[in-house]
C-alpha cells in the first residue's frame, strides 16, 4: 500500500487543503502530522494557546474521517524524515510559505528528501492567490496595493476543495500527545481552531453588508475578527472570499491586503528587519520608558491606551486602533517600528510576518505606503471612528466618568476634574508638542 505524510503547518484544518485532498486521494494511507518545533515555542503565550486548541480540534476532526494527527517534537525535518521511514512512505506533502524561517525549512526538507528518495511536494493554501502568480510588468512583485488589487481581482482563482471522505492512516503509530496550554496568555483571547473558526464565519457573514460603512467604528466592533484563524490556517482565505459574491467587496479588498503583503514578504525576506523603501532615512529614538508605557497602555493619549489595553486583554487589536497605536509610536513618540512589531508580535494571535511587518512598514513610512510621510493624528481619529468615547471607556474604566468625547482629550478638562483621575498625563513628544497637545 502507498503511503503519504501530509505535514501540517500553518494550514490546520480539513476544508480545502490542497495537501491533504490531493494526497488522500493518490495514495493508500496518509499520515497527517505536525512537528512541534522548539525553535518556535514561546514566542507568544497567546498564539501558543490557540495552536494548542487548534490541533485538538484538527484532531478531532481527522479522527472524523478515519485518521489522526501524529505529532512528533523536535527539528521539524528530522521528525519528518523518522516518520516517513517508520511508516515506509514514499512521499512528503506540505503547503508552501513565504516566511524566511518556512522557507528554509522548506529547503533542507527539500534536500533531506532528495536524499531518502523521497517525493516532496509544494501545495497552495495559505493565501487566495499564490504569491509569485502575480507580477507587474518589469518587476517581480507588486510594490503598491491599488494595482495588485485590480490584478488580483482578475486573476483566475483556483477551486476550492472539499474534505477528505476517508483518511486511513497506517497500524500501530504513535500518535503522540497534545503540549500542556501555556501560561500568560490573554484571558479574554479567542478560542483556536477550524471548528469555531467556521462557526465565527457562518456568524459573521449576515453582517457583510454593512461591513463598508461599519468596519471602522471602534466602539462597533463590526468586523470579522477572523484574522486569527487565517493565520493558523483553520480557514481557508480562498473559501473565504468565496463566500462573498462580489470581488470589490470592502470586506474582500481587506483580504487582498493579506495576499498582497504575503507576495511582498516573498520577494523581500527581510520585510521584518529591513526598511522595504529603498533610501528610507530612519532616525529613531531608543527611549526605554517611553516604548513601556506605550505597551502598558499608559501613554496618556486615551484612544492609544485604550488600543493597548485591548491587544493585552484579547490578543487582538481592532485594525483601526492598530493604525492609531501604531502611527502614534513611530510618528508621535518616534520610536522605532521594530520595536512595536515585537509587542505586537508577542500578544496578537494574528500575528505573522508578512501582515505584521508588512503593516507597521506602511504606518512606519518605511514600507509600501505610497505616502510615506502620512500621519495619524491619535485625537482626531479618535473623535471620528469613536466620537461619543465608548471604545476609550470600555479599556479605560479610570476614565468611565467622562462623558461624550471629551474623554478623548483629558488634558483640556478643569484642573478640579483632571486631578481626581487615576490616569497620567501624555508623554512628552520629542521636539516641539503636536497642536492637540497645545
Amino acid at each position: 500500500m502507498r503511503t503519504a505524510i501530509v505535514l501540517f503547518t500553518r494550514d490546520l484544518r480539513v476544508h480545502d487543503h490542497p495537501a491533504l485532498a490531493t494526497s488522500c486521494a493518490a495514495f493508500d494511507r496518509v499520515v497527517p502530522t505536525f512537528v512541534l518545533d522548539p525553535a518556535l515555542a514561546d514566542r507568544s503565550p497567546n498564539r501558543t494557546r490557540f495552536l494548542r486548541q487548534s490541533l485538538a480540534d484538527l484532531r478531532e476532526n481527522l479522527r472524523g474521517l478515519g485518521g489522526d494527527l501524529v505529532l512528533r517534537q523536535g527539528d521539524p525535518v528530522t521528525e519528518t524524515i523518522r516518520l516517513a521511514g517508520e511508516v515506509g512512505a514514499e512521499a512528503i506533502a506540505v503547503s508552501a510559505d513565504v516566511s524566511r524561517y518556512a522557507r528554509r525549512r522548506e529547503r533542507r526538507l527539500r534536500a533531506e528528501c532528495e536524499r531518502h528518495r523521497l517525493h516532496l511536494r509544494l501545495f497552495p493554501g495559505l493565501t487566495v492567490v499564490d504569491p509569485g502568480a502575480l507580477r507587474p510588468g518589469g518587476g517581480e512583485h507588486y510594490k503598491v496595493f491599488s494595482p495588485y488589487f485590480r490584478a488580483w481581482q482578475g486573476a483566475q482563482w483556483r477551486t476550492a476543495l472539499a474534505r477528505p471522505e476517508r483518511i486511513e492512516l497506517p497500524t500501530g503509530v504513535p500518535v503522540g500527545r497534545l503540549p500542556a496550554l501555556p501560561a500568560g496568555a490573554s484571558p479574554d483571547a479567542a478560542a483556536g481552531g477550524e471548528t469555531v473558526a467556521r462557526r465565527r464565519l457562518r456568524d459573521w457573514l449576515p453582517n457583510l453588508g454593512g461591513y463598508g460603512d461599519q468596519h471602522d467604528d471602534l466602539a462597533a466592533d463590526d468586523t470579522s475578527r477572523l484574522s486569527p484563524y487565517l493565520r493558523f490556517g483553520c480557514l481557508s482565505p480562498l473559501e473565504v472570499v468565496e463566500r462573498v459574491a462580489d470581488r470589490a467587496d470592502p470586506f474582500v479588498r481587506q483580504v487582498c491586503w493579506r495576499d498582497f503583503y504575503y507576495q511582498a514578504a516573498a520577494a523581500f525576506p527581510d520585510l521584518d528587519r529591513t526598511a522595504f523603501r529603498a533610501g528610507v532615512t530612519e532616525d529613531w529614538r531608543y527611549d526605554t520608558d517611553a516604548l513601556d508605557a506605550w505597551t502598558e497602555g499608559r501613554t496618556g493619549v486615551p484612544i492609544v491606551d485604550a488600543g493597548m489595553r485591548q491587544l493585552h486583554a484579547e490578543g487582538w487589536m481592532h485594525n483601526r486602533a492598530r493604525l492609531i497605536t501604531a502611527g502614534h509610536l513611530t510618528k508621535q513618540l518616534r520610536l522605532d517600528w521594530r520595536a512595536g512589531l515585537a509587542v505586537f508580535g508577542h500578544w496578537l494571535l494574528d500575528g505573522d510576518v508578512p501582515n505584521n511587518s508588512g503593516n507597521w512598514q506602511w504606518v512606519a513610512g518605511t514600507g509600501h505606503d505610497t505616502r510615506p510621510y502620512r500621519g495619524f493624528n491619535p485625537i482626531r481619529q479618535a473623535h471620528r471612528y469613536d466620537p461619543d468615547g465608548a471604545y476609550v471607556r470600555r479599556w479605560l474604566p479610570e476614565l468611565a466618568a467622562i462623558e461624550g468625547g471629551a474623554v478623548h482629550e483629558p488634558w483640556r478638562l478643569p484642573d478640579a476634574v483632571r486631578r481626581t483621575l487615576d490616569y497620567p498625563p501624555p508623554l512628552p513628544p520629542p521636539g516641539p508638542p503636536p497642536p492637540w497637545l497645545r
